[in-house]
């Protein structure tokens, strides 16, 4: 490994100094051929939108020995030398790194997180030899980083690859060993709470890590060793795999719930399985990945859609959950996508194929016309479930023979082998999934719960629905921040933006007062009087508010349900095929 490492590029990041925010690089190599070509990833793998890294990039230049090579710039993130010979070269530069997210690089006074895509120049015709990095850090600072040692107190990737799916966390944190299946895991908070710094937290993560394992039908995962990173912050949530490890975002405030721990367990679940589903067992467009623009990717509803549908099933499948919280948790995510009106707009072959466009760029009227592939592929995942299990399979099944097939052997997939796999266990779906794909139509998802003793539950609000969501912008006043397609706030001329200011003639400071206004006056169909300002100028309209809108849904026992029904229900929700 030594001598590997001596001959590779070698990446040197230098974050001594993290109150400025930069990211010192040094990538030193030598050349293969005297015309060199260099270029900065437009996006990380896993994160499906063209991010720009190089509009972080400060004060390129290149030297071979003690002599400036020009660089000329060919794009926006891609460069060209001309060498006189192949003597090893030195390349310097800046990246600033201010954004968090697991996307992103953040260096601060406490605490770095490197995104090696941001930072790592690919060099033509080396991404296939292994690759070096080296960190400097502030004193006691320590680096945590899912590559093998090089030997010289760096790290070693086999190629540049996996030098760019290993996220880099630095500061003064801990790493707390656990185990899955005798296979060596890390844990690293960075912005500690007791609950995750308890013992118990641990058992529990294995415990989830595990039942991903058993789902797969695997006695260990495929990792040799794995890393996860938990980012704890005032709010937020999300995640991103890699090979490896993969890096999570939580909220503190959620974390003191029981279900928010609930729920980062099921964030836990979704970032491990990817390990299988979606970085092994990988959509064919994504081998290899183009790391200069987008790629079309017609089956991201399979990576994201089963692996969330899974993500509420593993913590009970390791015992830490129980059934009503699952089903609720399910009405939930049943409830977020039967209330997108962008499902009638989007289909899910669709939302996969625009995630580059859309999914990962919402505004106010996102939700008018898109839907997420992870909700109705969730969706579609349940529909699946339940209709294989009528033809004595479950989708476990066929997720553990794709496994076989293409992610163990690295076989990059298409939509045809989707198709063809589920095919096998249900004939009828050749000609069924293609439709649900392509269909802007509700799946029949009524029909499929009552083979488990199920019931689909409306709940609408208690006033007639308006049409439009509000905000409280500053410490009084309310704007709209969302107006629903066809709606009543859009008939009556509403839009994104417009600060109201008096409905039927009483003053609304608050949202409160506004939810009481609509019940105490609102009629559906009967006009209501609204005072309100756009672009500085009092205007006012008139309002017909309609139905009242189905705020949630609920999953209820079907209390007519047959013995043979709530048997189905016990083996659904155990997973078991």
């Amino acid at each position: 490994m030594v001598e590997a490492a001596a001959a590779a590029p070698r990446l040197r990041l230098d974050l001594r100094q993290p109150s400025r925010h930069l990211v010192l690089a040094q990538l030193d190599f030598t050349p293969a051929h005297t015309q060199l070509d260099l270029r900065l990833p437009a996006w990380t793998p896993g994160s499906y939108l063209i991010r720009d890294y190089v509009r972080t990039l400060e004060d390129l230049g290149l030297m071979q020995g003690d002599r400036p090579i020009p660089l000329q710039r060919l794009g926006p993130a891609h460069w060209r030398a001309r060498l006189n010979d192949l003597a090893p070269v030195n390349l310097r530069y800046r990246l600033l790194a201010v954004e968090s997210s697991v996307r992103t690089s953040l260096l601060q006074s406490d605490h770095g997180f490197v995104v090696l895509a941001q930072v790592a120049l690919q060099i033509d015709g080396q991404r296939w030899h292994p690759h070096a990095l080296e960190l400097r850090l502030p004193p006691d600072w320590q680096a945590f980083v899912p590559l093998p040692e090089d030997g010289q107190g760096g790290w070693l990737a086999r190629d540049y690859d996996q030098l760019v799916d290993s996220p880099v966390e630095v500061g003064e944190l801990t790493a707390r060993p656990f185990a899955v299946a005798g296979v060596p895991h890390r844990w690293v908070t960075w912005g500690q709470d007791p609950a995750i710094d308890a013992p118990r937290w641990l058992e529990e993560v294995a415990a989830v890590c595990q039942a991903c394992c058993q789902l797969m039908g695997m006695a260990a995962p495929p990792a040799q060793t794995y890393l996860l990173v938990l980012h704890l912050l005032e709010q937020g949530y999300g995640g991103l795999e890699h090979d490896n490890s993969c890096v999570l975002v939580f909220g503190r405030r959620a974390l003191a719930t029981p279900e928010g721990r609930r729920k980062l367990l099921q964030l836990v679940a979704h970032e491990y399985l990817h390990q299988w589903n979606g970085r092994r067992l990988r959509p064919a467009p994504l081998w290899p990945i183009d790391y200069d623009g987008p790629v079309i990717v017609p089956t991201l509803w399979f990576v994201e859609g089963i692996t969330s549908y899974y993500d509420l099933f593993l913590p009970q499948l390791a015992g830490l959950s129980n059934e009503s919280e699952l089903l609720a948790d399910l009405g939930d995510d049943l409830c977020r996508y039967f209330r997108t009106p962008g499902r009638f707009v989007q289909s899910l072959r669709e939302s996969s194929e625009e995630a580059w466009v859309k999914l990962y760029r919402q505004d106010a009227y996102s939700s008018d016309n898109q839907v997420s592939y992870y909700i109705k592929g969730t969706v579609l995942a349940l529909i699946l479930d339940l209709h294989l299990r009528r033809h004595g399979s479950a989708l476990s099944s066929v997720l553990r023979q794709l496994w076989a097939s293409h992610g163990r052997w690295g076989r990059g997939y298409g939509e045809a082998d989707l198709l063809a796999a589920f095919s096998d266990h249900a004939a009828d779906l050749s000609t069924l999934l293609p439709f649900w794909l392509e269909s802007r139509q509700d799946p029949p998802v009524e029909n499929y719960l009552e083979d488990v003793g199920l019931n689909l539950i409306a709940i609408p609000a208690s006033h007639p629905c308006a049409g439009w969501q509000v905000e409280s912008p500053g410490s009084a006043g309310l704007r709209i921040k969302q107006v629903v397609r066809d709606g009543p706030a859009e008939v009556a001329g509403l839009q994104v933006g417009d600060e109201l200011l008096a409905v039927e003639g009483m003053r609304v400071m608050v949202e409160k007062e506004l939810t009481s206004l609509l019940v105490q006056r609102a009629r559906e169909g009967n006009p209501l009087a609204i005072l309100f300002c756009r672009d500085g100028l009092v205007q006012h309209t008139c309002l017909r508010p309609s139905a009242p809108a189905v705020i949630r849904y609920r999953l209820n026992s079907d209390p007519a349900a047959s013995p043979a029904m709530l048997q189905r229900r016990r083996e659904w929700l155990a997973l078991v095929p």
